[in-house]
């Protein structure tokens, strides 16, 4: 069986020539996976099938193999019945592994929240009368993991994650799955950020006040039905959240110049 070659576009035959001999099968095996329609748990051929359907070395295809692994789309087995699966990427992965590309991008409370004030008020828009009394009810039992202010550090940690799961359950119930993820990877980065930088501790009332606050209006506006009321309820705590979220991350600013 001849090799199996892929159809290069003009606008990244410059990367794939910088790529190396397995980086190329690995891509060139799920583009395979998805021309035969494979789905999440088929069976990937054998390793011989694999060397003459893609004309490589054994080392080679190997090395795709445990590329195509680390990146959670193939999943291997011992035993009996056991072999090389095609795998679905969970979003908790996706989301880990997109969050490593930005590790080193030194990203700010601004940065995030330029997105996030650009996307959430129209998802919030979008469910408005759509969602069911569960989940409504699922968002209210969130906001009462915070109803009443926090008493010391850990329970202002603890708060301030809580009300981004909030933001990560919306995305959940997104249609659309692209704003869903994007939604959910904005809070997951901004509770990492929270927590890293510790912008818990300089103690805010009003972060914490007006952000349960703008939630329990907003659930009201989704129960309503009404879109425009969801809209700018979500806008305004975005941006208020922005503004003291900014504060927080200025005072530890300076908390850290004056320790040093």
């Amino acid at each position: 069986m001849p090799p199996v070659t892929t159809r290069s576009d003009p606008r990244t035959a410059g990367n794939a020539s910088r790529r190396s001999r397995p980086e190329r099968v690995a891509e060139a095996i799920k583009s395979w996976v998805v021309a035969e329609n494979m789905a999440p748990g088929d069976k990937l051929p054998g390793e011989q099938e694999l060397i003459e359907r893609f004309g490589m070395a054994k080392g080679t295809i190997r090395e795709a193999m445990r590329l195509l692994e680390a990146q959670g789309l193939v999943r291997t087995r011992t035993g009996p019945g056991g072999g090389s699966f095609v795998h679905a990427v969970s979003e908790a992965r996706a989301q880990a592994l997109l969050g490593n590309y930005f590790y080193f991008k030194n990203l700010t409370i601004a940065d995030i929240y330029d997105l996030r004030i650009a996307l959430e008020p129209e998802l919030a828009a979008s469910l408005a009368g759509r969602l069911g009394e569960a989940d409504l009810a699922a968002l209210e039992a969130n906001i009462a993991r915070y109803d009443t202010p926090p008493a010391t550090a850990d329970e202002d940690r603890a708060q301030h994650v809580a009300s981004l799961d909030f933001h990560r359950m919306l995305a959940g119930y997104a249609e659309n799955p692209l704003l869903g993820f994007v939604i959910g990877f904005m809070a997951s980065m901004l509770s990492d950020i929270t927590v890293s930088r510790r912008l818990y501790e300089p103690r805010n009332y009003d972060l914490w006040r007006r952000g349960r606050d703008h939630q329990r209006a907003l659930v009201e506006a989704l129960r309503d039905g009404d879109a425009e009321a969801a809209r700018r309820t979500m806008a305004a705590h975005m941006r208020g959240a922005r503004d003291l979220m900014e504060v927080q991350e200025a005072r530890m600013a300076r908390r850290f110049l004056s320790d040093r």
